[in-house]
């Protein structure tokens, strides 16, 4: 996989437009977190008559006009507008305008926990209705819709990120490494520890090129030290099990659908050793099909001095 193509998801088979429905309560809100996460421009309770309007506008952030990508939520809320959903689809179609429709479902009785534990209204119980009542309704003015649903998902026994981890299986199969952000980035204790790294690796106990007078004043960019570093019998064990361990975490951060990562690599002082294996690492990562950026934190601070 190329650095370029690991950059993004690959949009070539994600549908245009991805109509997103459902019962109140059955998990809308995070399917939309799912959908920007996977670079869609999400719209929530946006009336029916206005999607056609919306599919034509230009420069929306962060998408060439040539890949924009919609999710809009239409449900229940506004019941005028609702109504002339199944209308506004059939023009979609009928302009060749690829879309799907994702219908979020669970039981009743998930349902009505779902709104006691919130302490919300249900949208369709402004008139005093119970709770349950609402839902009734609320089933019975999406039926055609849900008939018409290319997924319909039951939420009634799923956690946030399975609901993520399916999502991500139906709209962009293919794609779980490379909806993880990974940043490796290396950096000096001497300069303070990382506040933000998930994962914290420090390898100070390797043998340091500082005390080579024509190491010291190179970087672990620099090839000299490069070799000074890694090819050396005690590196090359701490990266078989470095790597061990990464091959065992990272399929879970991606199972659990966490978006970011940082991984720090520190050294003392931040020039030599964290930043050839911070370099390494994101290679290693790289090589593994995640999509990973690399920085180094206290690299423009090296002087040279006691390390």
């Amino acid at each position: 996989m190329s650095e370029e193509a690991a950059d993004r998801v690959d949009l070539a088979h994600m549908p245009e437009l991805v109509i997103v429905s459902g019962m109140s309560g059955a998990g809308r809100t995070e399917a939309m977190h799912s959908f920007e996460d996977l670079g869609y421009f999400c719209v929530d309770n946006l009336p029916a008559s206005l999607i056609a309007n919306l599919l034509e506008l230009t420069g929306m952030p962060g998408q060439p006009d040539e890949r924009r990508r919609l999710a809009v939520v239409c449900d229940a809320r506004n019941r005028d507008f609702f109504a002339n959903l199944m209308n506004e689809l059939k023009k979609l179609k009928a302009q060749g305008i690829d879309y799907r429709i994702l219908f979020l479902d669970a039981a009743d009785e998930k349902l009505v926990a779902r709104y006691k534990s919130s302490r919300r209204r249900h949208p369709l119980c402004t008139d005093g209705a119970s709770i349950a009542q609402g839902i009734e309704r609320e089933r019975n003015l999406l039926f055609e819709l849900r008939e018409s649903a290319h997924h319909v998902v039951d939420t009634t026994d799923m956690l946030p990120p399975q609901l993520r981890a399916t999502i991500r299986d139906l709209f962009a199969p293919g794609e779980e490494r490379t909806g993880l952000s990974v940043t490796v980035y290396s950096f000096g204790f001497k300069h303070g520890a990382p506040l933000d790294a998930d994962l914290v690796m420090d390898v100070r106990f390797l043998p340091n090129p500082y005390y080579d007078p024509k190491l010291r004043p190179l970087t672990g960019l620099d090839k000299p030290v490069r070799d000074f570093v890694l090819y050396r019998p005690e590196t090359e064990e701490f990266e078989q099990r470095w790597r061990g361990l990464l091959d065992c975490v990272m399929p879970g951060y991606v199972a659990e659908g966490k978006q970011q990562l940082a991984i720090a690599v520190g050294c003392t002082g931040g020039q030599h050793r964290s930043v050839a294996l911070a370099e390494s690492t994101a290679d290693y990562l790289k090589a593994q099909g995640y999509r990973v950026s690399i920085a180094h934190r206290d690299l423009a601070l090296a002087e040279g001095g006691a390390l």
